[in-house]
Parts: structure tokens; sequence; C-alpha cells
């Protein structure tokens, strides 16, 4: 008999626990490397290292194909909307707000995906779908309620939202694509798209001074092979097993490991309200996913 929440299947149960830790984690060493470095000079950095070694095991493993016009430009928007635009507010955003605050409004993209798909797309959402939406979204304002505390912090947020609608394109845009065939080729083109993107900004408006330091090593380390290739395999690889529809499940779990990976690695304070936001925001996720999976079955 199978659960009601997540399949049956424990690799992939374990694959989808660790994506979702690997991405919510991604925030916390975000904001340890800002403290040290510039944002975008070294997410640029970082997206040349990993998509490098990504076609090097594309090509060690012979998974090197030809992509069509249609796919060539799907992989340069996602590499501009998420790498570039998405990853690159977040980065910014860090140096004035906390990892958990940037964790939490990103984690609204699954809602903004259902959201879209519903309204643009015409995809069919129940009830207990647009409940889940409507619940993610009174979490997040919430959280931030609390958090505003002045111009700058503003100013990160807004720069989060315009980050999480960048993702939901990126989403939109990625989703049907199949790379199979090419995964790691996909994920590497993709990310020296976003390198590329990012590295003109950089050169022109930072001033590359770096506070060497073992801090700045771990998680520029950490951030390079964890988030950025190993979460991202883990995703093909549970898409392919168990579907979209299943495996976006995990993703309500992304604000509790974001919250949570803050708080123990950067020592951020979480009040009773933040601890009642972010269960909202789960519940909704969860909601919208199980929405749209009752409605795929149904189909």
């Amino acid at each position: 008999m199978r659960s009601a929440g997540f399949p049956m299947d424990t690799r992939a149960f374990v694959m989808g626990v660790a994506f979702a830790l690997f991405w919510g984690s991604a925030f916390s060493s975000a904001r340890i490397i800002v403290q040290d470095a510039p944002p975008l000079a070294a997410l640029s950095l970082r997206f040349l290292i990993s998509g490098l070694i990504a076609l090097a095991v594309a090509w060690a493993t012979g998974r090197i194909r030809p992509m069509s016009p249609a796919r060539w430009r799907a992989v340069v928007l996602f590499g501009i909307c998420q790498n570039g635009l998405y990853l690159g507010l977040v980065f910014v955003a860090v140096q004035d707000i906390e990892a958990s605050v940037a964790a939490i409004v990103a984690s609204t993209m699954p809602l903004l995906v259902a959201f879209a798909s519903a309204v643009l797309l015409s995809e069919r959402l129940g009830w207990t779908g647009y409940g889940g939406i409507l619940a993610g979204f009174i979490g997040v304002a919430l959280v931030l309620t609390t958090r505003i505390t002045g111009q700058a912090t503003v100013f990160g947020i807004g720069l989060c939202v315009v980050s999480v609608l960048s993702l939901t394109v990126a989403t939109l845009t990625i989703r049907s694509l199949d790379v199979r065939d090419n995964m790691f080729q996909v994920i590497g083109l993709q990310m020296l798209v976003g390198s590329a993107a990012l590295f003109p900004f950089a050169f022109l408006f930072e001033s590359w001074t770096v506070n060497w330091s073992l801090p700045l090593g771990l998680a520029f380390a950490y951030t390079t092979f964890v988030p950025g290739l190993i979460a991202t395999w883990f995703w093909f690889i549970l898409v392919e097993r168990i579907g979209a529809t299943r495996a976006a499940t995990y993703h309500f779990l992304h604000p509790f490991f974001g919250v949570a990976t803050a708080a123990v690695l950067l020592g951020e304070s979480l009040s009773p309200l933040d601890i009642a936001a972010v269960a909202i925001i789960m519940g909704g996720i969860l909601a919208v996913q199980r929405s749209r999976r009752d409605l795929h079955l149904r189909a």
C-alpha cells in the first residue's frame, strides 16, 4: 500500500530528501561566500568550474549529443534565468538579508509554477491546490513582516522576489525538455551560460577584493559541487525514476531545510512566528503538489 504523501520507493525518498537538503542549504553557503568575496564574480567562477566538470563527465561517459536549435534556446534561456538572474540576484541579496529569508522567498517557486501553469498554460488545479497557493503566500507574508527592518532589507527581499520569478520562468522552460540522453551536457552548458551572463557585470561593477579564509573556501567548494552538481543530478534522476509530478512533492521540504541550515550554520534566530510560517508554507506547497498529482492520476 502506498502512502498518501511520499512514494514507497526508498531510493527515490532518500534522493528526494537529499535534493531538498542540498537546495535549502545553498542559501547558507551563499551567505558565507558573499561576506568575503564579490557575489557575482564568485558565482561566475562557480558556474565555470561546475560547467566544465559536468561537460567533462558527459564527454567521459560518451553522452555528448548534437542539439537542435529549440534545445539550444531552452538551455540558453534556462541558464540565463536560473543561473544568471535567479542565483545572481540571490547572491547579491544575501549580502543584506538573512539566508533563511532568501530561502523562504525562493521556496515559493513551486507555488508560482503551479499558478502560472493554471493561468497561462490552462493546466487543471483543484481547490486544494489554490488553497495551498494562498496558504503558502500567507506564510511568506508572516515571515517578511517580522524581517523588514530597513531599506537594505527591503531591497534584498525585492531582489529575491525578482529572482524567484526568474526561477519560475526557468522551470516552465525546462520541464518539458527530455535530457535523459545528455543530462550532464545540458547541466554543463546551462552553467557556462550563467557564467558568461554574470561575468561582464562582475567585471564592470564589482571590486574583486577577496578576504581569503577557510570558511570561504569550504563554502565555495560546497556550493560548487553539492548544490551546483549533485543536487541537479539527483533532481534529474528523481524525475526519471518517479516522474515530475511526484518528484515535485519534495519541494515542500525546501523552506524547512533552508531555515534549519541557516540556524545551525549561521546562528540565525528563529521565532515561534517564523516556525509557524514555515509550517504553513510547507503545508501549502504539499497541498499544491498533491492536488496536481491527484489530477494527474485521474487524467
